[in-house]
């Protein structure tokens, strides 16, 4: 194998840490996010056992609650 391509000049250095970087901080935001949004999702469960039967049915007439109540369901 060429190490031409990777030491690209000897800029090679400089671009890969780079590159690794930027996939390391936008992994973390993602598992981050991925988090924060499984504990809302947690935490709106928990909220909707709590709500009356009449509530519970007006609520699932809403497209984001029922993406929410139904995690099965593809969003298109």
């Amino acid at each position: 194998m060429n190490l031409n391509i990777l030491i690209m000049n000897g800029y090679g250095l400089y671009v890969w840490s780079a590159f690794i970087f930027t996939f390391l901080v936008c992994l973390i935001l993602f598992l981050k996010t991925k988090k924060s949004l499984n504990k809302v999702e947690k935490d709106f469960h928990e909220e909707v056992k709590k709500l009356s039967a009449e509530q519970v049915k007006t609520l699932k007439k809403r497209k984001i609650s029922k993406e929410i109540l139904n995690p099965q369901v593809k969003i298109k």
